[in-house]
């Protein structure tokens, strides 16, 4: 099988070459972009030094040098369907600018992809934002527009991009898969997407061999048997399933204790697992997870009220309550294909912060 065999332990490289301004809110203050596309559109001329500086100072070769230190031996990286440059559709929210996105993301990619192949960390390379936003999430590219589905030159442009990262990087030792398209919303059709799922596949494979690069889909927040039978071998080779778990957006979850938050990681997740282990045919894994209980520390939409989990502890209970909750969904996410941290850092969220939560003895020094 080569690569596609190894157990991955890694972290996402959020809000790098996708912005969320929960992640860094300092690059946003005094403005009222919410999103990366709101931001440049608002910056203007501005937004490339400032972006540019961003890149260069958030995720650095030491960061993977860190990484590669204690064990982890892959990375997600999201990057947005205007990585290339301007050969994007436009979309209304650009205003009057036909192309607002600041160039040059690619040679940051290019470095990212040679820090990897230098401390042995394996690259999921995942289209986080795609043309016309495919979730109406800040993460998506534009806040509260889902539009992504509705016109063929969007579909076409994200098929695109997938093949020209395939192109570019299919033969890289680092590269270990291509993610066709994070988190598409429920309400995008499923027959549209698992299409839109098989001609990427076939994009992805003009250039990336079965043989060294996976090809990723996201589950779009659905049941996982809506996918029984779906790219499966012979046919299909080396395909991945990628869902995310967390336990603070919905309101069951935002009510709950830590204890019901450690015995749904470690008893309805597990037995999701084995479930899924045993019927859906393709290795999985679990692309986002993180130690997030408090709603509204991530959210520029939510509606309170925002209790949560921890907000009666004292400093040690808190500890104590991190560290099970991280102990109960590695024990879970350990039996699937592998596991990507949500995020590698943020500006003000420890639980978010997979350095802060290393650090602060949250989880385990090592991962090897």
């Amino acid at each position: 099988m080569g690569n596609a065999a190894i157990k991955l332990r890694g972290v996402n490289l959020g809000s790098w070459l996708v912005l969320e301004k929960w992640m860094v809110p300092s690059l946003f203050e005094g403005l009222g972009a919410t999103d990366e596309t709101t931001w440049c559109v608002e910056l203007g001329p501005a937004a490339a030094e400032r972006l540019r500086a961003h890149w260069q100072r958030w995720i650095t070769r030491e960061d993977f040098a860190w990484l590669a230190e204690r064990g982890i031996n892959a990375v997600r990286i999201p990057v947005g369907h205007w990585i290339f440059g301007p050969d994007y559709p436009y979309h209304p929210s650009y205003g009057e600018a036909r192309h607002p996105f600041v160039e040059g993301g690619i040679a940051v990619l290019d470095n990212a992809m040679s820090w990897a192949q230098e401390f042995g960390l394996q690259v999921v390379l995942d289209l986080h934002a795609a043309p016309g936003c495919q979730n109406g999430f800040d993460n998506g590219g534009i806040k509260d527009v889902c539009e992504w589905h509705t016109r063929p030159e969007y579909l076409e442009h994200s098929l695109t991009v997938l093949e020209r990262l395939a192109e570019r990087y299919g033969r890289h030792p680092a590269l270990h898969a291509v993610e066709a398209l994070n988190e598409p919303r429920w309400d995008v059709p499923t027959d549209y997407l698992k299409a839109y799922y098989l001609q990427a596949y076939e994009r992805i494979r003009r250039h990336a061999p079965a043989e060294q690069v996976a090809v990723v889909f996201h589950d779009g927040f659905r049941d996982f048997r809506e996918y029984l039978g779906f790219m499966q071998a012979p046919a299909f080779s080396n395909v991945l399933f990628d869902i995310h778990r967390y336990q603070c957006f919905e309101r069951g979850d935002i009510d709950m204790d830590i204890y019901g938050h450690m015995r749904k990681a470690a008893g309805e997740w597990k037995t999701e697992a084995d479930a899924i282990i045993t019927e859906l045919g393709l290795p999985t894994f679990c692309g986002e997870w993180s130690l997030g209980l408090d709603l509204k520390v991530v959210s520029l939409w939510a509606q309170g009220p925002f209790n949560h989990a921890l907000e009666r502890m004292d400093d040690f209970q808190q500890n104590v309550a991190y560290r099970g909750y991280a102990a109960a969904q590695l024990a879970t996410f350990e039996k699937y294909q592998g596991w990507f941290f949500w995020n590698y850092r943020t500006e003000t969220t420890p639980a978010w912060c997979f350095r802060e939560c290393v650090e602060r003895g949250w989880l385990p020094s090592s991962f090897a």
